[in-house]
């Protein structure tokens, strides 16, 4: 054998080993892509009115606007954004329903912009950081506005929490389960897949079967909103179609044409949700 031949045979070797080693990590790549999202900063200052704060959570202090509403109080407000979002997506919202009665609260979700946590679990924690900080509202009706990851943590935490009285959800997952496969990359197979949720859960410390919107839909007597983009293709508005058809109360389903993800809470739709939130929240609370 020839030198070239070996040495072709030599780097053949070597370049086999070094991919079966990176396969090899491709699950613990995979499970900390799921639990540390992308980390933003909430840039801008918080609306009129509306002040700086920092609300404790399940163990975890949360970075956070709030507010209080003008005129008659109707209750409270909270925004939940989405995955690698903060708490400044929801400054419109905050604004609006303020200005309606509402005391407004949004706060940066766990391992997201300023608040505290290491890990992103889809709601399993998060809803306890939601429990937590709704202990702080004065009595009075809670209403839920979610984006994407915001739309699961209200769905799972109206399902554990009878304080909750109205939820909003766009964009939202059925099951965290089914979402990671779908999302999965194509050079993950399955096992690579169902390695990377088990590393996770282990990680985390939390369960993946139990994070499901539509699980928690099942449970609710409460009216719900749901939202989607047609044109959604990260989370399929089959998504929102599943926790619809498990809602057992007064449920509502609005497919945007031509919205992609994120994209069902814009102008013309927000009026059908204040709307809605009118008809289903109308009888002001006395201060």
């Amino acid at each position: 054998m020839n030198r070239r031949k070996r040495v072709l045979i030599v780097f053949l070797g070597v370049a086999a080993i070094a991919l079966a080693a990176i396969w090899s990590q491709l699950p613990g790549i995979g499970a900390r892509l799921l639990l540390v999202p992308y980390r933003s900063h909430a840039a801008a200052d918080p609306p009129a009115g509306i002040e700086s704060t920092t609300l404790a959570g399940d163990g975890v202090e949360l970075a956070a606007w709030r507010g209080r509403g003008e005129g008659d109080f109707r209750g409270t407000l909270v925004y939940l954004h989405g995955v690698a979002d903060t708490r400044a997506s929801g400054a419109g919202v905050l604004r609006a329903f303020r200005r309606k009665g509402f005391d407004v609260v949004a706060y940066d979700s766990r391992a997201h912009g300023d608040s505290g946590g290491e890990f992103c679990t889809y709601g399993y924690h998060e809803k306890k950081d939601l429990g937590k900080v709704i202990d702080t509202f004065r009595p009075g009706p809670v209403v839920l506005i979610g984006s994407s990851l915001g739309g699961a943590v209200a769905l799972q935490a109206a399902a554990e929490d009878d304080r909750i009285s109205l939820v909003v959800a766009a964009e939202s997952f059925s099951s965290l389960e089914r979402i990671v496969h779908e999302r999965a990359p194509s050079f993950f197979s399955e096992t690579t897949t169902t390695e990377a949720l088990r590393i996770a859960e282990e990680k985390a410390r939390f369960r993946i079967g139990e994070v499901s919107p539509e699980t928690a839909a099942a449970q609710l007597g409460i009216p719900v909103l749901v939202l989607h983009g047609e044109a959604d293709t990260d989370t399929l508005p089959e998504h929102s179609k599943r926790i619809h058809a498990a809602l057992n109360g007064s449920a509502e389903l609005i497919l945007v044409p031509g919205a992609a993800h994120c994209e069902s809470l814009q102008p013309s739709t927000w009026r059908q949700v204040e709307s809605w939130i009118d008809r289903n929240l109308p009888i002001a609370v006395t201060r």
